[in-house]
């Protein structure tokens, strides 16, 4: 049991180790001390105690920061990606949406498999108070909120810039603002090192560097090949079975499959308006102009409140009837949390649930926002 008091500041929680403290741990130790100190001194700090089996308790002191961290830290979450992706399809252009869904996913599995390959571990509590315990169990090397955020700001900044009239300075500004504010995030609570967020954001912005080129080439595949629906499904199921294998359990593996099923539900939705449905740009009379008018903003609110009605009874659904499934054909009931980890169980159930998912804030809500009068 320990409690500390300094001037408030960002958190304690970003690790004292700093870049290469991690990597030798022996040879720095006592630099490492010294670093904590330092730190200590400088930021605020939470009263915790630890002991194994024991969750941390902890004194927030400075409420304006931990509330502003804890929702940047939930900009990484999927609260976050299953509200404001099927926003921007509905309400802002349909071509932006997927180029961020493009990239989002394809970063995101490769952030995902780093961590398992690399095997960094989170920083050590103590010393830091870690304020989440969900994803506590995954490597920390690289930070994936430091890469979502990364690509999900920047990707959609960059497909936006030529298409919409703002301050190119403005929306740089915010792409930055808001992938920091991930990135710190990180670090308040006490989840990621500095070298984590800093190798995260990097890898990203070099992911994106190599993907913009070829941006209007895959775009255009996936609203005119015939291959589409089947590539699309085929290549991330393979993706998730043969996900790195770990000694112990990790949510790494069913977040991955989580965002694949996503995204491979959104792009067959993509490649179904082009063909039998709906033109792949959305409408003048869709996209919200500037400045907005009132009655654009009911239409918007209108649209948006529809549609994540419908995409979170769709996945409320999805879960249950495929885990029933599953738990019928596996033999466990649906409250067996060791069974839903199994790799035959976790895998089709997250993938089916989340491409259904996303094939419905796609295709089916559109079509539900026609037959209401929202277009």
């Amino acid at each position: 049991m320990g409690e500390h008091s300094s001037d408030p500041g960002i958190s304690k929680n970003v690790d004292s180790s700093f870049l290469f403290i991690g990597f030798f741990p022996s040879c720095f130790c006592h630099l490492r001390a010294v670093l904590f100190v330092i730190f200590f001194y400088f930021t605020k700090t939470i009263t915790f105690s630890h002991s194994q089996g024991c969750t941390q308790k902890y004194i927030v002191k400075n409420y304006f920061y931990y509330y502003l961290f804890k929702f940047s830290a939930a900009l990484g979450e999927e609260i976050f990606y299953i509200t404001f992706l099927p926003f921007t399809y509905w309400n802002i252009d349909h071509s932006v949406s997927r180029r961020m869904i493009i990239v989002w996913s394809i970063v995101m599995y490769i952030g995902q498999v780093s961590k398992d390959i690399l095997k960094w571990p989170r920083p050590l509590s103590p010393p830091v108070v870690k304020l989440e315990m969900r994803t506590n169990a995954e490597y920390g090397m690289p930070s994936t909120h430091a890469m979502a955020a990364t690509a999900i700001s920047f990707s959609f900044f960059i497909a936006t810039m030529n298409q919409y009239k703002y301050p190119f300075q403005l929306g740089l500004a915010a792409a930055f603002v808001f992938s920091t504010l991930v990135c710190l995030s990180r670090l308040y609570t006490g989840m990621h090192t500095v070298l984590d967020v800093i190798g995260g954001a990097l890898i990203s912005a070099a992911l994106l560097v190599l993907l913009y080129p070829a941006w209007d080439t895959i775009d255009h595949l996936l609203l005119t090949s015939p291959f589409c629906p089947l590539f699309s499904i085929v290549v991330p199921l393979v993706l998730c079975y043969n996900y790195p294998k770990l000694d112990y359990y990790s949510p790494t593996r069913g977040d991955t499959t989580t965002i694949l099923g996503a995204a491979a539900g959104a792009t067959v939705g993509f490649w179904l308006n082009n063909q039998y449905a709906a033109s792949a740009h959305t409408g003048t009379s869709v996209q919200p102009g500037l400045p907005l008018t009132t009655s654009t903003m009911v239409f918007v609110l209108a649209r948006f409140f529809t549609g994540i009605l419908v995409v979170l009874l769709t996945r409320w659904l999805m879960k249950s009837v495929v885990l029933g499934v599953l738990g019928y054909r596996y033999k466990f009931p649906m409250g067996d949390l060791q069974a839903r980890r199994r790799l035959e169980v976790e895998v089709p159930y997250k993938f089916v649930t989340y491409s259904c998912v996303g094939f419905t804030a796609t295709v089916l809500v559109p079509l539900l926002h026609q037959l209401l009068g929202l277009m």
